[in-house]
């Protein structure tokens, strides 16, 4: 039963919101379904308080509706989502006219806790981009093309994420033509289809080009388009495809965490900063929005000088 039956001006409303979240900010399709599900659930709580349209949403109400999920245990971060969503809404609402005034302008939300993201150190990332390389040796030796190609594509794979720190959804994403090899840059087109120039290094040029010399053509087929990387079955190679492929490999080094394609992206950018990189050439290459986004990599390498402090100096 829909819980908005009574309300069909909220269920308008919703309708609407979602309907600018895809066109109008241009979010990824997850994105739309995170905020089209809270704020579907807000607006069912407000029917069952007795709201029949936008303009009946108010800060009471808001904050009776986050109340509620705190008291079901949710995550704070999960909470800050949440709000964050229903400010997204109430927004939207006040700026179509459909509410006199912005009722989420003022909700608060619990701040959530910040952990800081796994990364590998730079050897356990050497080692893992090595071994990539010695199994694609090694399946070249084997006779089996498949296997030589599929091993090919998963040094690339690893070497691309490693190189440039895009996300895995931008990396499945890459066309041939993306790829500028005379100028080593990689076109991406990241969050709200925002595109950047991302430099590719010396051994990821390297193994690109070895995947599209041998690898590729092994594998492409009628659903190969002109998809840069491809799965076995000869289409546009799958995110989870993708993590797979890192987890195996980071699972085959001695001591490195298990790590996600994210990881490799938070183990970039921390080695960036490690080298002296400055965080604003950090966030143009990683695509954030904000310099806020950034920072936290700042904290890894903190972190890390705290660590390796507490190990080494005599009287730490």
């Amino acid at each position: 039963m829909d819980p908005l039956a009574d309300a069909p001006a909220l269920r308008e409303a919703l309708d609407g919101f979602v309907v600018h979240l895809r066109d109008e900010r241009g979010l990824s399709a997850h994105s739309v379904r995170a905020y089209a599900g809270d704020a579907a659930d807000l607006l069912a709580h407000a029917s069952r308080r007795g709201a029949r349209t936008p303009a009946d949403l108010d800060l009471r109400l808001l904050r009776s509706w986050l109340a509620g999920l705190q008291a079901r245990g949710l995550a704070r971060t999960t909470l800050a989502r949440r709000a964050s969503a229903a400010r997204a809404l109430t927004a939207w609402c006040a700026r179509r006219g459909l509410a006199d005034a912005d009722a989420g302008a003022l909700l608060a939300s619990p701040k959530p806790h910040r952990t800081l993201p796994g990364v590998l150190r730079q050897e356990q990332a050497g080692a893992v981009l090595d071994a990539a390389g010695e199994r694609a040796q090694r399946a070249a030796g084997a006779h089996d093309p498949a296997a030589a190609a599929l091993a090919l594509r998963d040094r690339a794979v690893l070497e691309l994420l490693y190189a440039t720190g895009v996300r895995v959804g931008e990396l499945c994403g890459l066309d041939l033509g993306d790829v500028d090899d005379a100028r080593r840059l990689v076109r991406v087109v990241g969050k709200g289809d925002k595109e950047r120039a991302v430099p590719l290094g010396v051994p990821a040029l390297a193994a690109l080009d070895a995947w599209r010399a041998r690898g590729r053509p092994v594998l492409e087929g009628p659903r190969s388009g002109a998809a840069l990387l491809l799965g076995r079955r000869g289409g546009r190679l799958d995110q989870r495809a993708a993590r797979e492929v890192v987890h195996r490999a980071v699972r085959s080094v001695p001591g490195a965490p298990d790590l996600a394609p994210h990881g490799l992206r938070h183990s970039a950018a921390t080695h960036l900063l490690e080298g002296g990189a400055d965080l604003r050439t950090v966030q143009e290459l990683l695509g954030h929005a904000t310099l806020t986004t950034t920072q936290v990599y700042t904290h890894v390498t903190a972190e890390r000088l705290r660590s390796t402090y507490a190990r080494a100096h005599p009287r730490a």
